[in-house]
């Protein structure tokens, strides 16, 4: 099921927070903003469950291999000087100090229908040093590095996950069960850790 979106052209900044105001603490609708351009997003409750799903296997992974996360769902992004404001999906923070830092370290994306604005580029202004994208049923890394993001087979910050296994056990439902055969996976001898 596709996402409804709505785009305007033309907006300044000080249009793009009154929209935010405007919409408070909810979550919906998720607003992106790109050089003058807002996308206004509502989701369908597939997903929800997809974008759930993924973020419980990346916590039942830092879980199992003792790696310290702080989970901040659909934190809005923003930066006034940089013209680029935007909300993923789920995002992370890893180490034992989040707080130390402006930007999460993961941003996750689940994608029906590509949007007007580029994404990727509204994460590369605000820091974002990795964004996972899932779509048609594939999990896919983007790196950030000199030249913007790279798609890569790996995570950099949880490089022993296996982001194809993730891309398969998020059709799981329940979630408890896709968190299940993670769990199993990663308890068979040979893996690393």
């Amino acid at each position: 099921m596709a996402e409804q979106r709505a785009v305007l052209d033309g907006v300044d900044w000080d249009k793009y927070e009154a929209l935010l105001a405007l919409r408070g603490e909810r979550s919906h609708p998720k607003l992106t903003f790109l050089d003058g351009v807002i996308e206004l997003m509502s989701t369908s409750r597939e997903h929800e469950s997809l974008k759930s799903v993924i973020g419980c296997l990346v916590e039942a992974f830092c879980l199992e291999r003792d790696i310290d996360f702080s989970p901040y769902g659909n934190w809005t992004l923003k930066a006034r000087g940089k013209l680029a404001g935007v909300e993923p999906d789920e995002c992370y923070v890893f180490g034992a100090r989040p707080q130390d830092k402006g930007s999460p370290d993961l941003a996750i994306e689940v994608v029906w229908t590509h949007g007007r604005i580029d994404k990727l580029e509204a994460y590369r202004r605000l820091g974002v040093g990795e964004v996972w994208i899932f779509r048609q049923d594939e999990l896919a890394a983007h790196v950030l590095g000199r030249g913007g993001y790279e798609r890569s087979e790996r995570s950099a910050f949880l490089p022993a996950l296996d982001l194809a296994l993730v891309g398969r056990l998020a059709r799981i439902e329940p979630a408890s069960a896709a968190v299940r055969q993670l769990r199993a996976a990663l308890r068979e001898p040979g893996l690393p850790s």
